[in-house]
């Protein structure tokens, strides 16, 4: 418990956790009212509006809401070993991996239940825009697409604060953390049959899968409750590598 409150100090006495979050709450819900606007000014006379559904709703939360708490993430490690914390933390706490655990736990909650409560604030700004006429804007049968986001928020977070205790270096973190799933998995995927081939094993590919209430074509190997099992999978490995590196390196 004294290591949780002193991670809980460190987070809420610094400016960027409160920035980052306010830039998820305006991205989250800006962008499901910009979505909703859209889909009105789209429609077409006679033929009623295109569809909003509820993943387009909250990708808000999912397309750049978690990749902003993942950057934060990953900053309470690279800022501590920056500016020399990270090494009083390890001598008042010499179980390293209590420290690191106790971190991502955290900022994990934290994040699962940001995401969680504007996942529904967007869908019921967008709900509340668009107006009844949209039929697709409905939680019956598609509520994967809302309460799918705080667990994927949860292992992202894991994730990136397993990479920021791998690299140390926060540039290098943000990189990894931003060009993975937007740059690098786009441009495996574009490589024709290895790209077809690939693709069911990529990560973030997998919890977009999940995410979505429409089915991702693609030669998928597993269900949709796979491709989650496989995105938590692949991010417990990586935090298990960060943890037994941590204990083998000089902090």
């Amino acid at each position: 418990m004294g290591v949780l409150a002193a991670e809980r100090i460190k987070l809420t006495s610094t400016r960027s956790p409160w920035w980052c979050s306010a830039i998820v709450v305006v991205l989250g819900i800006g962008l499901a009212a910009l979505m909703a606007v859209i889909t009105n000014i789209d429609a077409e006379p006679g033929q009623g509006p295109p569809p909003l559904t509820p993943t387009l709703a909250a990708s808000g939360v999912t397309g750049f809401g978690v990749m902003v708490l993942m950057i934060m993430a990953a900053l309470t490690v690279t800022s501590e070993y920056r500016f020399g914390v990270i090494r009083s933390s390890f001598l008042a706490v010499p179980n390293r991996s209590k420290v690191i655990v106790s971190k991502a736990g955290l900022v994990g909650v934290y994040a699962a239940v940001l995401t969680a409560v504007l996942a529904l604030v967007a869908f019921a700004v967008a709900k509340m825009i668009a107006g009844d006429g949209v039929p697709t804007l409905v939680l019956e049968g598609n509520w994967r697409a809302i309460y799918g986001i705080p667990i994927y928020a949860f292992f992202a977070v894991m994730l990136a604060i397993g990479v920021g205790v791998l690299v140390r270096q926060s540039a290098a973190a943000i990189s990894l953390i931003v060009l993975w799933p937007l740059l690098i998995e786009s441009l495996l995927g574009a490589f024709g049959s290895f790209g077809r081939a690939v693709n069911p094993f990529l990560p973030f590919a997998n919890v977009n899968r999940f995410l979505s209430v429409e089915e991702i074509s693609g030669n998928w190997h597993w269900g949709v409750w796979g491709s989650l099992i496989y995105f938590a999978a692949f991010c417990v490995l990586v935090f298990a590598g960060a943890l037994v590196v941590v204990n083998r390196r000089d902090a």
